[in-house]
Parts: C-alpha cells; sequence; structure tokens
C-alpha cells in the first residue's frame, strides 16, 4: 500500500510539472510522442527595467525617464506625475523594446511610471517605479507672446521672455529644444535670442493667412545652470488674420493700405521733419491704445512737446506711432512736420486704428534715417539668413502638424 501511494503521489508531481511547462511552452504539442515528452524550449519571461528606480528622492529634472524589454516588447508605458495624475509623453521605440519621456521632469514632483510587456509566449509582466525630482536652488520663470486665442498680422513673431538669463550656449540649446511650434499649415521658422532673456520665432516667410498656431515652452525641468531649473510649461494659441500690409511713403506723403495684396485705402500723412525723421523699415504694429499723453520727456527731451493723441498704433520701442493729429492736416499729404511719428487725421487715424492688429506689417521708406533691429519686435528687420545666426541650435524648425 506504502509503495503504491508513493508511485501516484510521484505520478502527480510530475503531471504537475509538465502542465506548468506546457503553460509556458514555446509552441508546438511537445514532439510528436503522443504529448508530454519534451522537444519544445520553455520561453523566457519578459524583464522590464525602469530609470529612475522606484524611490529615487532627487531625480534630475533634465535626464529622462527610460524603460526597457529584455527578451520581449512593452505593450504600454504611462508616466503619471502630481496629485491630479496628470499625464507626461512619451516615445515607444519603433523595435517596441524602449520607451522614453518626451519633455523634461517638472522639479518638486511625485512621477510614477507602469510599465507593462510580454515575452515570446506571451504573458504579460508589469513593473512600476515611482520617484520624486529634486527641488532647484534656483526658479526660471517665462511670459510669452502673442496672447492665448489672440488673431494677429502676418509679421507677428513669438517672443518668449525670461526671469533669469541663460548666458550659456548649453543652457540656450536646451531652451531652444523644448520650444514646440505646432501649425495648422506647417511652415519653416526659427528662434532668435535678442539676449540672454529674450528669444523670438519667426516664420521664413510671413505667416499664411488663416494659420493656427500652438506654442508651448515645455521648460519644466530645463537646466539652465546649476541648480537654475524651468519649473513650469507655459503654453499660447493664436490664429493670423487677414495679410494686411500698409507702406508709408515719406516722400509722396501717402500711406498705403492692402488687405490680402488690394489696395483697400490711400491716406495723406506727414512724417518727420528733419531732425526728427522717421524711421525706414519693415516695422509691426506692437501694440494699440486709444489715448496717449506724447511727452518728449520720454525721448530725452523735456518741455519740447507734450500733447494728448488718440488712435495710437505704436511702431517701435522708442516711441514712433501713427496717430490722429488735427493740428497737422494741412501738412498731410504735402509736408513732413512730425516729431517722427506718422500723422493722419482724426478719421484716417481711427479707421488705421479699427482696422489693424497687432502684427501687421508696416514699412515706411524714402528717408534717411534706418530702423535699428531691436527697437521693438523688429524680426523683419533681418534676413533670413542673418535671423537663422541668432538661433542657438543654427538650424531652421518646421512647424508639426497641429492636431
Amino acid at each position: 500500500m506504502r509503495k503504491g501511494r508513493t508511485g501516484r503521489a510521484c505520478a502527480a508531481i510530475i503531471g504537475a510539472v509538465v502542465i506548468a511547462a506546457a503553460g509556458c511552452s514555446s509552441g508546438g504539442d511537445g514532439g510528436g510522442n503522443g504529448g508530454g515528452g519534451g522537444g519544445g524550449k520553455a520561453a523566457e519571461q519578459v524583464k522590464l527595467s525602469i530609470t529612475p528606480a522606484t524611490g529615487t528622492k532627487r531625480a534630475a529634472p533634465e535626464k529622462p525617464v527610460t524603460v526597457t524589454a529584455d527578451n520581449g516588447k512593452l505593450t504600454n508605458v504611462t508616466l503619471t506625475y502630481g496629485k491630479k495624475r496628470k499625464k507626461a509623453e512619451g516615445r515607444l521605440a519603433r523595435d517596441g523594446t524602449s520607451w522614453k519621456s518626451s519633455w523634461t521632469l517638472k522639479p518638486s514632483t511625485t512621477y510614477t511610471v507602469t510599465a507593462k510587456g510580454t515575452g515570446d509566449g506571451g504573458k504579460e509582466v508589469t513593473a512600476t517605479s515611482t520617484f520624486t525630482t529634486l527641488k532647484p536652488d534656483g526658479k526660471l520663470e517665462t511670459g510669452m507672446s502673442p496672447l492665448d486665442g489672440e488673431t494677429v498680422g502676418v509679421g507677428m513673431p513669438v517672443q518668449l521672455l525670461l526671469s533669469r538669463p541663460v548666458s550659456t550656449k548649453a543652457g540656450k540649446v536646451a531652451v531652444e529644444k523644448a520650444l514646440e511650434v505646432q501649425m495648422s499649415k506647417p511652415v519653416q521658422g526659427a528662434w532668435y535670442w535678442i539676449d540672454d532673456e529674450h528669444v523670438q520665432f519667426r516664420p521664413r516667410d510671413y505667416w499664411p493667412t488663416g494659420q493656427k498656431v500652438k506654442v508651448t515652452a515645455h521648460l519644466a525641468g530645463v537646466k539652465i545652470a546649476d541648480g537654475v531649473y524651468g519649473v513650469e510649461d507655459r503654453s499660447a494659441s493664436f490664429t493670423v488674420g487677414e495679410k494686411h500690409i500698409t507702406t508709408v511713403d515719406a516722400q509722396k506723403h501717402r500711406a498705403t493700405v492692402t488687405e490680402n495684396g488690394e489696395t483697400v485705402k490711400t491716406i495723406d500723412v506727414s512724417l518727420g521733419k528733419p531732425g526728427h525723421e522717421s524711421y525706414s523699415g519693415t516695422m509691426i504694429a506692437q501694440e494699440k491704445a486709444k489715448d496717449i499723453i506724447m511727452d518728449s520727456a520720454t525721448t530725452g527731451n523735456p518741455g519740447e512737446y507734450r500733447i494728448p493723441t488718440k488712435w495710437n498704433v505704436r511702431l517701435t520701442y522708442s516711441g514712433v506711432f501713427v496717430h490722429s493729429a488735427p493740428w497737422s492736416t494741412t501738412s498731410q499729404g504735402s509736408d513732413n512736420v512730425s516729431h517722427g511719428c506718422v500723422n493722419m487725421s482724426a478719421a484716417n487715424a481711427k479707421w488705421f486704428f479699427d482696422f489693424t492688429d497687432r502684427g501687421d506689417i508696416v514699412k515706411v521708406q524714402g528717408t534717411s534715417r534706418k530702423l535699428e533691429f531691436g527697437n521693438g519686435p523688429t524680426p523683419w528687420a533681418k534676413s533670413w539668413e542673418d535671423w537663422l545666426e541668432g538661433s542657438a541650435v543654427g538650424k531652421p524648425v518646421t512647424g508639426t502638424p497641429l492636431g
């Protein structure tokens, strides 16, 4: 009796082993000997590796999250962060064996990675890692123009203003690589560093009319100096309006306003008198204000004039505007008598004010005073080749399709 029980017990154990082996078999029926025999090779279980490792307390935000699969492929990876478990972007390699986060990580934040993968036998394995990024010693914050939801002219640049200077080439490259430009009609453009705290984007040519653009500064986690990191992402979406180009001829004392290539209005003007000549060059409408007090003290000549003006469209930081000037209507169309601004009658100035969007092109010609680059956003004062030279990356950017 004892021998029989032992034999049956051994047979049961052997059967369990065979069943387990069959459960992870690489395929086939065990080799044509009636089953259970063994010519098949057992498949290895997929092994998943995640970096940073779970429990890491001071992960470097500038380093990517990576997941790799050995002896199999990844089927799903999610990276979430913060109390609301927001999802961060990442990319799976074409061969399915690795995954990497798309952008830098937000400092002082807890992240969780959940990865799933399968081996040759189809068995799914799950791995997780929860870690926290370091707290920065210094913070980089940003401002952006155009405003979210704004409709702008075809010459409007994207302006990114930084709260701290980015003084190194490596820091500027890191910032540029974190700037994403999505477009409904992808065109080529480039970033240009005006100075260490100000970088602008312009298309190679004017924006196409109707273009929808979304700019995202993925600056959270971007390292610009030892211990100094961006702390927040920022984005803005805008639409490009009709193609408005105004050409102001100082010799003919006339402004010709076009929309999409068709002349819509010709306006008598008066520009800067000798000693106060207007700038010649391609400018944009930088801002609009219904009422302004023009004060010569702001240009270093206190007491020369202090005049309230209406329907003001700014062309330069130095104080050149298109505005209403009822005191010079007898000279408009025949003589230049202003202190550098473009004078119009009240009716024409109001029409131009209402017609104009920020970013519309205003070209002034016929004066001996050349517009200086940087006198406000003046991206069209440089050739495309010169503009490219101001990029830290040193090459153009083609916008990605706007989804």
